[in-house]
C-alpha cells in the first residue's frame, strides 16, 4: 500500500477525478499507442484503486482479439462483452465479481469475426448505458490504437481515454499517431501514463 507504484495509481486515480471537476467521469478507455505498453496492467490496476476508494467499479475487457483480463483475475471468459452486445445475456449476468471488494470484470466473452463493428453498434452504447446504471466507474481495457481501431471507435463513446506510454520502449512517432487517431474520431483524450519508470534513479524528487 505505501509502494511508489501504489501511490502513482492513487495520484492517477486524483488526476481523473479532477479531469473533469463540473461532472465526475464514469467512463474511462485505457489505450496505447502499440501491445507490450502495460495498457491492461494499467487498467487492471487503476481498477483496483477505485475500488478501494469504495466507488462500485465495472473493468470491461473490450479486446475481443486478445482478452487477457479473464486470466489476471481468474475469472470465466464467457459469456462476457460479445454476449452482451448480440443479446446473449444481460450485463447483470456476465459481470463477475473478484477478490477485490467493490470490482467486477465483464469479460470480453467469445471472440468475434467483426470487433470494430460490434464496438461501434446501437447495441454498444445500450450495454454501456446499463453499465453506467449499476456501476460508479466504468473502465474499458482495449486493443492498441494502431493495431485496430477499435479503441478509437471505443473513445467516441466515453467520457475520456487515457493513453499509456511506455518509457524507453514506445517509439515517439507511434505515440503522434496514437494521438492523432484519437482526434480524428474526436475522441477526448485525458492525458497519458507513463509506465515502467525506473524508481531507483532517486525517487519522487530525483
Amino acid at each position: 500500500p505505501r509502494s511508489p507504484v501504489a501511490e502513482a495509481y492513487r495520484s492517477l486515480r486524483t488526476n481523473l477525478a479532477f479531469a473533469r471537476p463540473s461532472q465526475p467521469m464514469q467512463t474511462i478507455v485505457v489505450a496505447s499507442p502499440g501491445p507490450g505498453d502495460g495498457k491492461s496492467t494499467t487498467a487492471a490496476n487503476l481498477a483496483i484503486t477505485f475500488a478501494q476508494q469504495g466507488q462500485r467499479t465495472l473493468l470491461v475487457d473490450a479486446d475481443m482479439r486478445r482478452a487477457v483480463l479473464d486470466k489476471t483475475f481468474d475469472l470465466k471468459r464467457e459469456p462476457g462483452l460479445t454476449d452482451v452486445i448480440i443479446g446473449a445475456a444481460t450485463v447483470e449476468a456476465a459481470v463477475q465479481a473478484t477478490k477485490v471488494p467493490n470490482l467486477f470484470v465483464l469479460p470480453s466473452g467469445q471472440f468475434p469475426p467483426n470487433p470494430s463493428e460490434l464496438l461501434g453498434s446501437p447495441a454498444m452504447r445500450e450495454v454501456l448505458r446499463a453499465a453506467k446504471e449499476l456501476f460508479d466507474v466504468v473502465l474499458f481495457d482495449s486493443p492498441p490504437l494502431l493495431a485496430v481501431t477499435d479503441a478509437a471507435v471505443l473513445s467516441t463513446l466515453v467520457d475520456g481515454t487515457v493513453l499509456v506510454v511506455r518509457t524507453s520502449a514506445t517509439a515517439r512517432e507511434a505515440v503522434r499517431r496514437a494521438v492523432g487517431q484519437l482526434r480524428a474520431v474526436h475522441g477526448r483524450l485525458i492525458g497519458a501514463v507513463l509506465n515502467d519508470v525506473d524508481m531507483r534513479g532517486g525517487g519522487y524528487y530525483g
